[in-house]
């Protein structure tokens, strides 16, 4: 099991969407903390949510995205607040993902070498890289206060708005409630232009203060840049000259004196590639960085396939690929949205294998998304399930397999197929709910067959099985009736402890 040190804190995250049809609750109030070390599988049908938040985390919502309430907590920051600035520094650099559809991921036009070189690259500079990484705590601070503001203000604009749109929807209102909803939408606006001038100033005070103290940041940064430059520079320069007067100093004849004055010239070169290196990093070192990873990732030949395009490679090495970027900037979080779903099931274990096996030798901190939870048997630390946009069952790996308690975790695992159990497949009725207009008590309660009356009435609390096992059902209310897990579910339990004994 994953040491106990939190890397990433999802709290009370709710994420809605704007569309034409309506608002549609795509997160509903969702909480899950995620260790060093460890795998996190959130599983779910299409449409429960588990992309969405996978996004949330990375910072790449839709535009018509909605964060109503919630927070993403990574290194004593709110994913949800920090600047762009800030979050470019975040995104693949501390959090990596490897998308599902490995072929749109890659751009089928440029080789896949260029692909895998290109983000290190754009950050080759590392005279550049040393100066961001010394003034990066203040900026973030100035920006990150910045970035607060317009969140608040924003926010606040947006009850105003839902408001006004409220109001004009009202039919058959007489003059006199019409009168006023006028004078309650223009207090209103008032209100907000308040709010908003007040905001700005109390903001914009702060920042003032933070710019000051980044300026003083920026000026010492330079200076240490400037003092790196020249120490290197000057002891590339002595150790230059050493080895020319070496050189100078050779005999001109003699098979001996050619052997030394060949070693003498090479080690000027490397001398001379060492130097770069300190500065920038050059093509040739991305390209044998890129092959070192590609062989990481179980890619035959990566001298020859460096050169080759997406469209020249299989499924499974395509998902590699992908892999080898999302790798390429070491990220000490890695988010894998469906990465098997195009992949057919000997490829499925080939990449589960490779992803375990990274996980382990780079100490990776993992979230594994999928809809099935065959995928995740032998790869979950812990395991949240989730349906219409919430967590409906929460622990370990082994409780969520061998002691499940939500009806739709047993529905899952019932459409398992399995080579032991004689039971026959069930499928689970119905379709997920419309979340525009989600309903009301337990969103599963209309396809389950164990639904009582308080499901369609009142949503169930998360019932604690366990110090590390919760579930959202009235099954596990003190009051319910006692339910049997399906016996296919049931029957695959026992076959497996007793393989296990």
């Amino acid at each position: 099991m994953a040491s106990q040190d939190k890397v990433l804190s999802v709290n009370n995250l709710v994420i809605n969407f704007k569309t034409d049809n309506g608002i549609l609750k795509a997160v509903r109030d969702i909480s899950f903390d995620l260790y060093r070390g460890e795998t996190l599988c959130i599983v779910g049908e299409s449409g429960s949510g588990k992309s969405v938040t996978s996004k949330a985390i990375m910072g790449i919502l839709a535009n018509n995205a909605i964060i109503e309430n919630g927070n993403i907590m990574y290194r004593g920051e709110n994913l949800l607040e920090v600047s762009e600035d800030e979050f470019y520094k975040i995104r693949g650099h501390k959090i990596g993902m490897i998308f599902q559809d490995p072929l749109s991921s890659l751009n089928p036009i440029v080789r896949i070498g260029k692909q895998i070189t290109e983000a290190m690259l754009i950050n080759s500079d590392k005279l550049k890289l040393m100066y961001h990484d010394l003034i990066s705590d203040d900026l973030i601070r100035y920006k990150n206060t910045l970035s607060k503001m317009n969140i608040e203000i924003a926010a606040e604009k947006r009850k105003l708005d839902e408001f006004i749109a409220e109001t004009a929807a009202k039919e058959n209102v007489s003059s006199e409630e019409r009168a006023a909803d006028k004078k309650a939408v223009k207090e209103k606006k008032l209100a907000f232009k308040e709010f908003e001038k007040n905001t700005r100033e109390e903001y914009e005070k702060k920042a003032k203060e933070l710019k000051a103290v980044l300026t003083q940041t920026e000026k010492k940064a330079k200076q240490q840049v400037k003092e790196y430059k020249e120490k290197v520079t000057a002891e590339h320069k002595a150790r230059l000259a050493e080895l020319k007067a070496s050189l100078a100093g050779l005999g001109k004849n003699g098979s001996a004196d050619d052997g030394d004055r060949e070693k003498i010239l090479k080690q000027i070169e490397e001398e001379k590639l060492e130097f770069t290196n300190k500065l920038k990093l050059t093509k040739a070192e991305a390209k044998k960085r890129a092959l070192n990873i590609m062989r990481e990732v179980g890619i035959p030949e990566p001298e020859r396939r460096f050169r080759q395009y997406p469209f020249e490679f299989s499924g499974g090495m395509r998902q590699r690929i992908v892999i080898a970027i999302a790798l390429t900037a070491s990220p000490e979080i890695l988010i894998c949205d469906e990465p098997t779903t195009a992949l057919d099931v000997t490829i499925q274990a080939q990449i589960l294998e490779l992803i375990n096996r990274i996980k382990a030798e780079r100490n990776l901190s993992c979230i594994f998304i999928t809809h099935d939870l065959g995928v995740v048997a032998n790869m979950a630390d812990r395991v949240a399930v989730m349906y219409a946009g919430k967590i409906v069952e929460y622990g370990t790996a082994e409780e969520i397999f061998y002691d499940p308690k939500h009806p739709y975790t047993w529905a899952l695992l019932s459409s398992i197929p399995d080579v032991d159990s004689k039971e026959k497949l069930e499928a689970i009725p119905g379709t997920p709910p419309n979340m525009i207009y989600p309903p009301k008590g337990d969103a599963f309660a209309a396809r389950s067959r164990y639904a009582m009356n308080i499901d369609y009435r009142e949503e169930p609390p998360m019932f604690k099985v366990s110090d590390t096992h919760y579930a959202a059902t009235w099954l596990l209310d003190p009051h319910a009736p006692k339910v049997e897990m399906p016996r296919i579910v049931s029957e695959r339990i026992r076959i497996s402890l007793e393989e296990d004994a």
